[in-house]
């Protein structure tokens, strides 16, 4: 059976890694993309989005959302990501007519209200958008599905000591998201590393067709280019998740995101034990079969085909 689907995201390397087997997958209808600020700006990140499906043959609609957090000022990951927030691969012209007129707010809206059946959310970026959408229409509180999420961490951060990028780019929406009664699971940053991709990896998909080579490309300009200890798999975790979550262990816990201390801004505090008190309001992926997973994202980026 299909589920629907929509995408959040703001691309960024790994967000297009992550959507490059997700669509034309049979197993999701991929009715929406949305924007955000995050990786890049979101005249950037809407682009990308637009380039992205342009190269993939795709007619997914593209609602340009949130451009700045909803309390803080944009940070943005262009040492990882490049200043387009793409590395250095070369996509065709943006499809302009992919493009709505409608804000991401307003296109999430009528795609969860007018869906037959709960819908699927999975957000690759910050949650400014998710957190404005319930916020302003919290009637579509019961057509989501669930909320797959590509954000937070167990242990340490990379923007800050315990802040990972998405939270941390905008912790108040973040809060509002896991406290919104809405079935959550984290797919944290401590996955993303440990599921890595090596550079054989990179090399088999770059032999191995178009969508292939671009993900290959994409990935020999990542974080600088930085590929031989492994590709981190940020993102496509994320992704992985929604296709095969039998790869990954899950446990239950209260999660909540800190949003006072200067020091800790962003941390999501990830309680397993109850020692807070807090009833559980989140699954939070804690291991990931890395050799499986290597092995099954290759295959998926192999099979995927432009139209």
């Amino acid at each position: 059976m299909t589920r629907p689907l929509i995408i959040d995201t703001d691309p960024g390397i790994d967000d297009a890694a992550a959507i490059a087997i997700l669509f034309n997958n049979p197993e999701f209808d991929v009715r929406l993309i949305a924007s955000v600020s995050g990786n890049v700006g979101i005249g950037h990140t809407t682009r990308n989005a637009l380039k992205l499906l342009t190269f993939l043959g795709s007619r997914i609609p593209v609602a340009r959302g949130a451009q700045a957090p909803l309390l803080r000022d944009n940070q943005f990951a262009t040492e990882a990501h490049g200043k387009s927030g793409m590395g250095s691969f070369e996509f065709p012209e943006a499809d302009q007519s992919l493009l709505l007129d409608d804000n991401a707010v307003l296109a999430e809206r009528k795609v969860l209200m007018e869906s037959d059946e709960p819908v699927t959310l999975l957000t690759i970026g910050p949650l400014t958008n998710i957190a404005l959408l319930l916020a302003t229409f919290p009637e579509v509180k019961s057509h989501i599905a669930e909320i797959i999420m590509m954000g937070g961490s167990t242990e340490r951060g990379n923007i800050g000591v315990y802040g990972e990028f998405n939270i941390s780019v905008d912790p108040h929406a973040a809060k509002m998201v896991f406290r919104s009664g809405i079935p959550v699971t984290m797919v944290g940053l401590d996955i993303g590393r440990k599921a890595r991709l090596t550079v054989e990896d990179l090399d088999r998909m770059g032999d191995g067709g178009e969508v292939g080579r671009m993900v290959s490309d994409l990935f020999r300009s990542y974080d600088g280019g930085h590929i031989e200890d492994g590709v981190k798999m940020y993102d496509p975790s994320a992704a992985m998740f929604l296709l095969e979550p039998e790869l990954f262990e899950v446990r239950d816990a209260f999660v909540d995101v800190e949003v006072s201390s200067p020091i800790t801004m962003g941390a999501t505090v990830v309680d397993f034990d109850g020692i807070l008190g807090q009833a559980v309001n989140a699954k939070v992926c804690v291991d990931v079969d890395v050799d499986a997973f290597r092995e099954h994202y290759v295959e998926r980026v192999l099979k995927a085909r432009r139209h």
